[in-house]
């Protein structure tokens, strides 16, 4: 796959996630997030409820669906409690000269 830039790192404010629609992947939504530690992409599609993640809880390193608290680590998609029992998918994002590449992985 290729490396889509998808902004400068300071358009993704920390502890919160971006949408990036399936138009800009090519594929499925992704939900991009920014945390002190790094910035991380998983799909935008909680795995329990088809909810977006974009739109849930961010911290600690984790994002919360909004619709039924799943949560779910950034770093790697591990569900971490129920009502899902997937982990979601994640993508390669990386950032290089203060902009912000994402590779997706469908």
């Amino acid at each position: 796959m290729t490396n889509i830039d998808i902004g400068a790192e300071e358009d993704f404010p920390l502890e919160e996630g971006v949408y990036i629609g399936h138009e800009v992947t090519g594929g499925e939504p992704i939900a991009v997030f920014r945390t002190d530690e790094g910035i991380y992409a998983l799909n935008d599609r909680c795995t329990h409820g088809n909810y977006s993640l974009s739109e849930g809880w961010v911290e600690d390193g984790t994002v919360e669906c909004p619709k039924h608290a799943s949560s779910f680590c950034l770093a790697n998609g591990k569900v971490l409690n129920l009502p899902a029992t997937e982990d979601a998918p994640t993508h390669r994002i990386e950032v290089v000269d203060g902009r912000v590449l994402l590779t997706p992985q469908f």
